[in-house]
C-alpha cells in the first residue's frame, strides 16, 4: 500500500511541476536561449588571441583516401622551412611553421602526419581543419568551404608551400571540398548545442527553481506534508529531462531538415548517452541548491559551474586550442565528456563500446552528488 502511495505522490509532483514550467514559456527562454547567446559571446571574445595556431594534417599513407599521396613538394616545403620536432613524441606535431605578424598577431601551423581516415576523424572533432596531399609537383587542399577558419587557413598556406617561393592559385582545381559525412562546422556545433542545453536547463531549471521556492518560502509549507525530500527532487529531475528531451529533439530535427544532419552512430547508445548527461547535471543541480536561500549566492554557484565549462568544453570551438597542460583536465569535466560523447555518435559512427565509459562516469557522477545533496537537503 505504502508503495502506491508513493507512487502517486510522485506522479502527482511531476505532473504539477510540468504545468508549472509549461505555464511560464520565459522560462525557456531566460533559462535555455539566453545562456546559449551569452556563451556564444564569450566563446567568440575567447577565441581572439595574439598568437593562433592552426593544425593541418599532412596525409602520408593513402589509407582509403580519394588520391594516391607522393608529397615532394610537401616535403621539400617542410625540409627547408619548417621546425622539426625532435622529441620523437607521435602524438604531437611533426613540423611547425610560423607567419610573423606584430600588428595581427603570429599564425602558427603546426602539422600532422596521419592516415586519410585519422584525419577525417580529427577533422570531425575539431581538432584539424584542412588536410593537405601532394600529388608531385602540386598539393590538393580538402576542408570544408563552408568553414571561415579552414579558408583563411588554406589562403595562408596556397602562399607559402613550395620551396620557399610564393605560390600563386591560378584555379581552384587544387580544392577538394570535404562531402564526408560529419565534418561540417554544424555537424560539429550542434551536438555541442544539445549537450550545453542539457546543462543550462538542468542547472537553470532545477537549481534556481528549488533556490528560489525556498527564498519564498514555499518549500516551507512543504515539510507539513507526507512528502518525502526524495520524492520532490526525483520529480523535478523527471520533469527536467523531459523537458531536455523535447527540446533537443526539436533542434535535431531542425539541424535535419535544414541541414541535412545524420546519426551515423548507435540510437540507442544516443539515448543512453543523453540520460547519463541529465543524470550528471541533475545530481550537481540539486548539491548545488541543497542549502542556500538566497537568489543571489544562488546566482553565483550556478555560473561558478556553468560558465566554465561553457568556455572549456568545446561547444563552439575545438578544446583542442587550449594549453597541453590544460587538456586532462578539460576533457574529464562533464560537460566535455557529454559533448565528445553525443559527437562521437554523430559524427563517428560510434556504438557502446565507444561511449559506455564516459556513460558510466556521467551516472556515477550524477548519483554521487544527488545523495550528497539530499542528505544535506534543508526545506528552508
Amino acid at each position: 500500500m505504502n508503495r502506491l502511495v508513493s507512487f502517486n505522490q510522485l506522479w502527482q509532483l511531476i505532473s504539477a511541476l510540468f504545468r508549472e514550467i509549461i505555464r511560464e514559456p520565459g522560462v525557456l527562454f531566460w533559462g535555455i536561449l539566453f545562456p546559449i547567446l551569452m556563451s556564444l559571446g564569450l566563446g567568440l571574445a575567447f577565441t581572439k588571441k595574439s598568437d593562433v595556431i592552426r593544425k593541418v594534417a599532412i596525409i602520408n599513407i593513402p589509407d582509403k583516401s580519394p588520391v594516391s599521396s607522393d608529397s615532394s613538394m610537401i616535403n621539400g616545403f617542410l625540409q627547408h622551412n619548417c621546425e622539426k620536432n625532435l622529441s620523437g613524441d607521435s602524438t604531437t606535431w611533426q613540423w611547425k611553421y610560423i607567419i610573423k605578424d606584430e600588428k595581427l598577431g603570429n599564425s602558427i601551423f603546426l602539422f600532422y602526419n596521419m592516415k586519410w581516415a585519422d584525419a577525417v576523424r580529427f577533422l570531425k572533432r575539431g581538432t584539424i581543419n584542412v588536410l593537405m596531399l601532394g600529388k608531385n609537383d602540386s598539393v590538393e587542399y580538402h576542408f570544408d568551404p563552408m568553414n571561415p577558419d579552414a579558408q583563411l587557413t588554406y589562403i595562408k598556406l596556397s602562399t607559402i608551400v613550395g620551396n620557399g617561393t610564393i605560390q600563386t592559385v591560378q584555379n581552384n582545381s587544387d580544392i577538394k571540398p570535404l562531402t564526408v559525412t560529419g565534418t561540417r562546422y554544424i555537424d560539429f556545433l550542434v551536438p555541442g548545442l544539445i549537450a550545453m542545453g542539457v546543462m543550462m536547463s538542468s542547472m537553470w531549471g532545477i537549481s534556481y527553481g528549488i533556490i528560489e521556492k525556498r527564498s519564498k518560502k514555499l518549500l516551507r509549507r512543504l515539510v507539513a506534508t507526507p512528502m518525502k525530500k526524495s520524492h520532490f527532487l526525483i520529480a523535478l529531475i523527471s520533469v527536467r529531462i523531459t523537458m531536455n528531451f523535447i527540446e533537443s529533439l526539436v533542434l535535431f530535427l531542425f539541424a535535419l531538415f535544414a541541414f541535412k544532419m545524420t546519426i551515423q552512430g548507435n540510437i540507442s547508445a544516443l539515448i543512453l548517452m543523453f540520460l547519463a548527461g541529465n543524470i550528471a547535471f541533475a545530481g550537481i543541480a540539486v548539491l548545488v541548491s541543497s542549502h542556500t536561500s538566497n537568489t543571489e549566492v544562488g546566482n553565483g554557484l550556478i555560473n561558478f559551474v556553468v560558465f566554465p565549462m561553457m568556455v572549456l568544453s568545446g561547444i563552439f570551438f575545438s578544446y583542442q586550442n587550449f594549453p597541453a597542460w590544460s587538456l586532462p583536465v578539460i576533457k574529464n569535466l562533464p560537460l566535455t565528456m557529454l559533448t565528445d560523447g553525443i559527437r562521437s555518435i554523430f559524427n563517428e559512427g560510434a556504438g557502446y563500446n565507444e561511449v559506455a565509459l564516459p556513460i558510466l562516469i556521467l551516472i556515477a557522477t550524477g548519483a554521487l552528488f544527488f545523495f550528497v545533496g539530499l542528505k544535506i537537503f534543508k526545506w528552508h
